[in-house]
């Protein structure tokens, strides 16, 4: 998009990253124009490495010209810095704080036992299978009888934190038998609702791409 037509917003991402999804979802639901740069994150620009030299990786939001890094920093700085727009924290503090922590959770427990994952050979009930199963019925109890996270307040922060990790179950199932439609039903239905999201499903991946990506790596690692 023109720079002039950005709201002095450009983001440094990349189309692999659910990371830098999140941040293609919430300025999706805000409805905020802004400029995109793809980054290969096999030859990272130089724009990126001085952007954010501390970790050296996506996603990075340039607003004009001051530099916010963190995918869920990202999220909360939209936020508090376009407050007319489509909010995705609660207004309450207490909710804004169990968002908070639950999308906290989602980094560490989705996202670290996944990466474990990815070094498992295809073998069932291993501990990285059964620690995803509870992990998964931990968030359905969180998620409830709402439709999303957000409750009341619909689809929010911890919605966009999580829901570019949902198209990643389905390879979860196939390689190492996490089965989400089994072990956590609710779940399962609350990923479909979010994919009818244009927000949503404009910018992850389908679970078939998801599916080839996780092939590709654990070859280039030796697994298969």
């Amino acid at each position: 998009m023109a720079a002039e037509k950005n709201a002095g917003l450009v983001v440094l991402n990349s189309s692999l990253s659910p990371f830098g999804q999140r941040c293609s979802i919430a300025l999706a639901e805000k409805g905020l124009p802004h400029e995109y740069m793809e980054e290969d994150l096999a030859a990272k620009s130089d724009l990126l490495l001085r952007s954010n030299p501390i970790y050296k990786q996506v996603p990075v939001l340039l607003h004009d010209g001051r530099t916010i890094i963190e995918s869920l920093i990202i999220l909360q700085y939209l936020d508090e810095a376009f407050p007319d727009t489509h909010p995705l924290l609660p207004a309450d503090p207490y909710e804004r704080a169990l968002a908070r922590f639950w999308a906290d959770y989602v980094d560490k427990k989705v996202y670290g036992c996944g990466s474990r994952l990815y070094m498992v050979k295809g073998e069932p009930q291993t501990p990285e299978n059964v620690e995803m199963a509870e992990i998964l019925k931990t968030l359905e109890g969180e998620l409830g009888a709402n439709e999303f996270f957000g409750g009341e307040h619909g689809f929010g922060f911890l919605d966009v934190a999580l829901v570019p990790f949902a198209t990643w179950f389905e390879s979860f199932d196939r390689l190492w038998g996490v089965g989400m439609a089994e072990v956590a039903p609710k779940l399962a239905a609350w990923a479909a609702r979010c994919m009818e999201r244009e927000s949503v499903s404009k910018n992850v991946f389908s679970p078939e791409k998801v599916y080839e990506f996780i092939g590709e790596m654990r070859k280039d690692l030796g697994i298969e």
